[in-house]
């Protein structure tokens, strides 16, 4: 739910652009399913690719390219958030 409210916040600020902008806001949450217009945008841009490489799977490529940056982006989150500790003495 916080993601899609800040996604309509984007969406709110980009409504200036020039008609030559297309402006789409990308939203993955940790445990919910990527928004209508994430999916959209994913799955037409994997159309593309596919049409362009002649691969067929490209479209379940990016959704799992995605996923992969959502976990990552995580792993440093959890990272940071640790304590450190000089283990030279260890």
């Amino acid at each position: 739910m916080a993601a899609k409210l800040a996604a309509s916040r984007k969406e709110v600020n980009c409504t200036g652009l020039d008609d030559r902008y297309v402006f789409a806001a990308i939203v993955l949450e940790n445990l919910g399913v990527p928004s209508g217009s994430t999916r959209k945008l994913l799955s037409n841009l994997g159309s593309r690719l596919a049409d362009i490489s002649g691969e067929s799977r490209e479209t379940i490529s990016l959704f799992e390219r995605c996923s992969l940056l959502v976990q990552r982006f995580n792993a440093v989150l959890l990272h940071d958030s640790l304590p450190y500790r000089d283990c030279t003495d260890c």
